[in-house]
């Protein structure tokens, strides 16, 4: 159902008018009523800010109240983000994705090698055949395929079960802050 100043328009079913006149796919911000509510379920209107009743106002620091507004929340929101950086709970997720990442660069940087060496150095072994036509270089080869998807599903479901949950208290937690330090208006 599309909205065009104040006025319903048909929702594409068949069952509203159609004049031929194509609008955008949804209305403008200020062509929507204020009572209608946004149904898109990726839209998370808690963390864009609206819908919050009360908000804590941070006090400024009176070596900063000579300055702009606009400089002054953008010094807040920099304040939050190194602190927010310097914690431990931020460091945590940092080595458990440096624990991951750097041994799996490692060991498939290696295995990349050794299959370009192996291809280049012995073409005799990669030429060996296994079954048929297929031979050892062929194998190799779908083993980079399959080494690659193996270790996206790795990369995966390692963030899944050890970093995301902490990543996104740490995200809440951030804008929670950025809110506070920029007065609610965020």
């Amino acid at each position: 159902m599309q909205f065009s100043k104040g006025r319903v328009r048909g929702g594409g079913d068949g069952s509203g008018p159609s004049d031929g006149h194509h609008e955008a796919r949804g209305p403008a911000p200020t062509d929507m009523p204020r009572d209608v509510p946004f149904d898109d379920p990726w839209y998370d209107a808690l963390a864009s800010g609206w819908g919050e009743a009360g908000t804590v106002a941070v006090p400024v620091p009176a070596a900063r109240q000579g300055q702009k507004p606009e400089q002054d929340d953008d010094l807040a929101a920099a304040e939050v983000y190194l602190e927010v950086q310097r914690s431990p709970a931020f460091q945590e997720v940092r080595s458990r994705y440096r624990r991951f990442v750097v041994p799996a660069t490692v060991a498939f940087f290696l295995w990349y090698v050794a299959y370009v060496v192996a291809a280049t150095a012995a073409p005799g072994l990669m030429a060996r055949p296994v079954v048929g036509a297929v031979n050892v270089g062929l194998l190799a080869g779908l083993g980079q395929f399959l080494s690659t998807f193996l270790l996206t599903w790795a990369y995966a479901r390692h963030a899944r079960l050890r970093r995301d949950r902490a990543a996104l208290e740490l995200r809440w937690d951030t804008q929670e802050l950025t809110r506070g330090a920029r007065g609610g208006a965020a």
